[in-house]
């Protein structure tokens, strides 16, 4: 079995909530060196939201859809959650 690719991304309580009612399917990151080297010639299955940084922190899994470039910002691509925990 092949394990999935994930990306690991910490959001502000506000764009995780947006993320998790549905109302946001995208996700913006500034074209950078350091999200360069995240994001191209890689491909992701699934991205893991976290809210903060503790053990248990607002949890979400979403399905990864793509990468584009948005008004000089990469936009991830946001499909279905999968899993929500510590609401």
């Amino acid at each position: 079995m092949t394990q999935k690719k994930i990306l690991h991304l910490t959001l502000l309580r506000k764009w995780f909530d947006l993320i998790a009612s549905g109302k946001k399917i995208k996700e913006f990151r500034e074209i950078k060196p350091y999200w360069d080297k995240r994001f191209l010639k890689k491909e992701f299955d699934e991205i893991h939201f976290k809210n903060g940084y503790s053990k248990n922190a607002p949890f979400m899994r979403v399905e990864w859809k793509g990468l584009t470039k948005e008004n000089g910002k990469y936009a991830i691509l946001l499909g279905k959650i999968l899993e929500i925990k510590n609401i």
